[in-house]
Parts: C-alpha cells; sequence; structure tokens
C-alpha cells in the first residue's frame, strides 16, 4: 500500500523545470543537452527566411536581364533555395543554418548524433504541415506541448533541436619551467597547488602572496621562503603536475 501512495506522489510531481536531458550516445559518451525553444527557434528560422528572400530578391534582379532563359533559372534556384538551404546547411555545418548558428542551435538525431540526410530532408519536407492553417500554427502548438519542444518534423525524422553549449576555456598556467614536487602530493594537494596556479591572475598580489605561504608548509619549502620565490616554485610545480614540461 506505501509504495502505491509513493507511486502516485512521485506520478503527481510536475515536470522539473530544469529542460537539460541527459543521454549516452552509441559511443558510450555520456551527453547533457537543452532543448531549445519555441522563441530561439522562431527567430533562427526569422533570420534564415531573410537570408533566402535576400538572396531571392538578388537573384530575380540579377537574372531578369536574360529574358525567359533568366526566368528559368529563377524559378529553378526559387525551388533550391527554398527546399534545399534548411537541409544542406543542417547536413554539411553540423546541424547548424546561418540562423541557428546565430542563436547558437543546432540540430541532432535524438540519440545525439549529428544529423544526416534523410532526417533532415523529411523534417524540412514536413514544414508545410508544420505552417497549416497559417503562421506555424500546427508547429508552434506542437512544439509548446512537447516536454523537447518538437515540432511535427522533428517527431516524424526523431531529430531536435538543441542549444550548442560553448566549450569550457581550459585555465592557461604560467609559462614557468616545470618542477617536481620535493614530496609525494595528495590528490587534495595536487588540486590546490593547479588551483592557485590556475587563479592567482584575477587575485591581488597580496592575496596570492598569502596564498603562497598557506601552500609553503605542506611542501616541506622553507618558511622564510620569499613571497616572490614561493609563487615561482608553485607554479612551476603545477605545471610540472599539468604534465606541461
Amino acid at each position: 500500500m506505501s509504495s502505491s501512495h509513493a507511486w502516485q506522489r512521485n506520478a503527481a510531481q510536475p515536470a522539473p523545470l530544469d529542460t537539460r536531458i541527459r543521454m549516452e550516445t552509441p559511443e558510450g559518451i555520456d551527453l547533457v543537452l537543452r532543448p531549445a525553444g519555441l522563441l530561439s527557434r522562431s527567430m533562427a528560422f526569422a533570420i534564415d527566411l531573410l537570408i533566402r528572400g535576400a538572396l531571392l530578391v538578388a537573384l530575380f534582379f540579377t537574372l531578369d536581364a536574360f529574358g525567359e532563359f533568366g526566368t528559368g533559372l529563377f524559378v529553378l534556384a526559387l525551388f533550391l533555395i527554398n527546399w534545399w538551404y534548411m537541409v544542406l546547411f543542417e547536413v554539411l555545418h553540423q546541424g547548424r543554418t546561418p540562423g541557428k548558428q546565430i542563436l547558437g542551435l543546432r540540430v541532432i538525431h535524438d540519440d545525439g548524433t549529428p544529423v544526416g540526410w534523410s532526417a533532415s530532408l523529411l523534417r524540412n519536407l514536413l514544414r508545410f504541415v508544420d505552417m497549416l492553417p497559417f503562421g506555424y500554427t500546427v508547429g508552434a502548438f506542437t512544439c509548446l506541448q512537447h516536454p523537447l519542444f518538437k515540432r511535427l518534423g522533428d517527431l516524424a525524422a526523431g531529430t531536435l533541436v538543441i542549444y550548442r553549449d560553448a566549450p569550457i576555456p581550459r585555465p592557461v598556467l604560467p609559462q614557468v619551467p616545470a618542477l617536481v614536487a620535493p614530496l609525494a602530493l595528495t590528490l587534495d594537494e595536487q588540486r590546490a597547488v593547479l588551483s592557485f596556479a590556475e587563479r592567482q591572475d584575477g587575485l591581488s598580489p597580496a592575496r596570492a602572496q598569502e596564498l603562497a605561504g598557506i601552500l609553503v608548509a605542506p611542501l616541506q619549502m622553507p618558511t622564510h621562503t620569499p613571497p616572490e620565490q614561493a609563487m615561482s616554485q608553485l607554479n612551476g610545480i603545477a605545471r610540472g603536475l599539468a604534465g606541461s614540461a
């Protein structure tokens, strides 16, 4: 009976506010993804629409000088730009059209792998359904109802639009010769030395020297070591721990 009540409590809990999802790729790599919502996707589509419109206007005035031959070329360009603009960019540019690039979005398969030709073509062909009856009404409704903000094209193609999280920059260690620690350091001590070397540029000189003095004792350095020399030695040990000679 208690297990039934527990299940009911869990079932009644609202969906979490954090829309991050965790998945494992076929290669066994854990990914944390952020599905993109309706607003950002609409803005990206609007940017792509403006770009396509500008291309078509430029082509129209350029090809108009060639008479009927130019008209035929324009009709061909109209077909290619309307139906292949999105597909070519998504497949050849890591799931990013210019609009998605500007908004920091990309399209992937549901399993986290890069989107392919068939999936991209299917999701874009079904845009005419999402546009029914006008102004992306069906697509917007479906996107708002789905927990991962998928429109019908995404559901049919097995795709997902996510935010591209910027890679975390690797901290830069001071450019000093690498040194070997005078004794075996524990994992916490190694982390403390590395953290000091990585953060010291954001500290005031007085604070950096104070922290260097605190780290001197565990490393069995002389307590009367000048602060500048202690900092230099700590930076060298940090570079040695990082494996950079």
